[in-house]
C-alpha cells in the first residue's frame, strides 16, 4: 500500500483510509494460509488451540465467534463474500451470508495433510500464466462490491438495531490476473525486486521452494507477475473505494467504524518463493488500519498487533460485553493498544501444512523477530535495522541471551514440539478419514477455491 510506504503500488482509496484513521505497522496474521488464519480471525484463539492446522480444518461455528457475540447482543451482523469456513450448513454466527465462499465440498484440500514424502506442486504454473485478462475471482469480488453497497442501502433506509458487515474480497490472490486497465500501470522491468529473489539458503525455505517447483522461474517472469499482483491490489482498493463512498452518499460514515484487514500476505518472489506459507513478512506481515469514531486520524501505531486482536476490538467498537469464557483469549483491544501507543508487546504465528516438513513458530516485539523452526536452525532478525529480513543474527554471541529468551517466551505459550506432533497426528487421521493416502492422491489438489457456483479444478497425483 501506498501508505505503508510502496513507491510503486497504486492504492488511493487505501490511502484515504489510512489518512482518516490509524495504520498498524506491525500488524501479523496467526497462520499465513486462509483456512486456519480465518478461524482464528472469528474466534479470537490460535490455530493450535482451534486444531484448524491446514485447508482441510475448516471453522465450523462451534466455537464461539465475535459474530455469535454480537448476534446474541441483538445486532445485525451478515457476510458477504469469502469466508473459507467448512459451509453455510454450520452455524456460524452470522444472521445472513451473502454469497459465501466455503471450502470446497466442506473438504478443502486434504492433500495438505500429507506431510511426509508429499508430491511436490507446480506454483510456476501460476506465475507463467500471470498477466492480463479476466477470472473468476475479479468477477466474484465485482459482486460482492455491488452485494455490499445493496447491503448498505438497505441499512441506511431501515430503522434497526446497530449492526456489522464483514466484507470479504478474494483478491489479491492467485491467479495473478489483473484487468488490463490496472495491469498497464505497471511496468514489469521498472519495479523493485523483493528480497532474495534468488531464493532463501535457509534449509526450511529451500525445500519449500523445491516443493513447489519454483527452481526455474526467471526473473523476467517474477516481474511480470508481480505487475499483475500489483493490478490486482489497484483493482482491490478501487473496491474497497466504492464501499467507502458508498458509506458517506448513505450518511453512514459519521458513525461507522471500518476495520481493514488480510488473512495472509504474498511473497510474490521474495526469497525465491510465491504465494504465502513462509515466516518472512512479505506473507505474515498484513495490512492493519481502523478508521471513524473516536480512532486517531493520520497515525501509525508500531506496537505489535495480530489477527487475534480482532475478537475482542470488534466487541468494543459495538459496545457488546465480553462473555466468561472469553476471558482467556490470547488477543487484546486494538482500542487499548491505541491507548498505549509507547508500550511493547510479542505477537504470535505458526505453520503446520503445505510446503513444509514440520511447524515453524514465529514470536515479534517491536524490536526482533524470532523463528523456530522444528528440527531445524532458528532465524532472529532486527527488524528495526533489517525490515527486509536479510540478516540472520540467531548465530551471534552477542545475540545468545536474546535467543533462550525467546525459546524460553515460546514454551510459556505452547510445547512446539509437542504441538508439531499433535497436528502430524491429526492430518494422519484426516488422510485415513478421507480413505487413505493413495485416495488423497487420487482426488489431488485444485488450484484456487473456486468461487460459488465453479467447479473446482482438480490436479490427481495417483501413484
Amino acid at each position: 500500500m501506498g501508505n505503508a510506504g510502496s513507491p510503486e503500488v497504486h492504492t488511493p482509496n487505501l490511502d484515504r483510509l489510512a489518512a482518516g484513521g490509524t495504520r498498524f505497522s506491525a500488524a501479523y496474521t496467526p497462520c499465513p494460509i486462509c483456512v486456519p488464519a480465518r478461524a482464528s480471525l472469528a474466534t479470537g484463539r490460535y490455530v493450535h488451540q482451534l486444531r484448524t492446522w491446514d485447508n482441510s480444518m475448516p471453522y465450523t461455528g462451534s466455537v464461539p465467534s465475535w459474530h455469535h457475540r454480537l448476534r446474541e447482543a441483538g445486532h445485525r451482523v451478515d457476510s458477504i463474500g469469502k469466508l473459507h469456513f467448512r459451509g453455510a450448513q454450520d452455524d456460524n454466527g452470522f444472521g445472513r451470508e451473502i454469497e459465501p465462499l466455503h471450502i470446497v465440498d466442506g473438504q478443502g484440500d486434504i492433500l495438505a495433510s500429507v506431510r511426509r514424502d508429499p508430491p511436490r506442486r507446480q506454483a510456476w504454473r501460476g506465475v507463467r500464466e500471470a498477466g492480463p485478462g479476466n477470472s473468476t475471482y475479479l468477477e466474484y469480488d465485482r459482486r460482492n462490491t455491488a452485494n455490499a453497497k445493496a447491503w448498505l442501502q438497505a441499512r441506511a433506509e431501515a430503522d434497526e438495531p446497530p449492526w456489522a458487515l464483514f466484507l470479504s474480497y478474494v483478491c489479491p490472490h492467485p491467479p495473478y490476473i489483473a484487468p488490463p486497465e490496472y495491469f498497464e500501470l505497471y511496468d514489469p522491468d521498472s519495479l523493485t525486486l523483493p528480497p532474495e529473489p534468488a531464493g532463501s539458503a535457509h534449509p526450511a525455505l529451500a525445500w519449500m521452494r523445491q516443493f513447489f517447483s519454483l527452481e526455474d522461474v526467471t526473473e523476467a517472469e517474477m516481474r511480470h507477475m508481480m505487475a499483475a499482483y500489483y493490478g490486482v491490489c489497484t483493482f482491490l482498493d478501487d473496491q474497497i473505494g466504492q464501499i467507502l463512498n458508498a458509506l458517506t452518499d448513505l450518511g453512514l460514515a459519521a458513525n461507522t467504524r471500518v476495520l481493514y484487514s488480510s488473512d495472509h500476505g504474498e511473497s510474490h518472489g521474495a526469497r525465491g518463493l510465491f504465494g504465502k506459507f513462509s515466516p518472512h513478512d512479505e506473507t505474515c506481515a498484513v495490512p492493519l488500519i481502523m478508521a471513524g469514531p473516536e480512532i486517531p486520524a493520520d497515525r501509525t501505531c508500531e506496537v505489535p498487533v495480530s489477527l487475534v486482536d480482532c475478537f475482542q476490538t470488534v466487541l468494543e467498537a459495538t459496545g457488546v460485553a465480553e462473555q466468561p469464557e472469553d476471558r482467556d483469549l490470547p488477543g487484546q483491544s486494538l482500542f487499548g493498544t491505541l491507548a498505549d501507543e509507547a508500550g511493547d508487546r510479542t505477537v504470535f504465528s505458526e505453520y503446520h501444512t503445505v510446503g513444509t516438513e514440520d511447524a515453524w513458530y514465529l514470536l515479534r516485539n517491536r524490536r526482533y523477530k524470532y523463528v523456530h523452526f522444528t528440527g531445524r536452525s532458528p532465524l532472529l532478525y532486527d527488524m528495526l535495522e533489517d525490515p527486509l529480513e536479510l540478516t540472520n543474527l540467531a548465530d551471534l554471541p552477542e545475540h545468545a541471551a536474546r535467543m533462550r529468551g525467546f525459546a524460553d517466551e515460546l514454551r510459556a505459550l505452547l510445547d512446539p514440539d509437542s504441538v508439531n506432533a499433535e497436528a502430524h497426528s491429526d492430518q494422519v487421521a484426516r488422510v485415513a478419514a478421507a480413505g487413505g493416502r493413495a485416495a488423497v492422491l487420487a482426488r489431488g489438489a485444485f488450484t484456487n477455491s473456486p468461487v460459488p457456483g465453479e467447479q473446482p479444478a482438480f490436479r490427481s497425483f495417483a501413484q
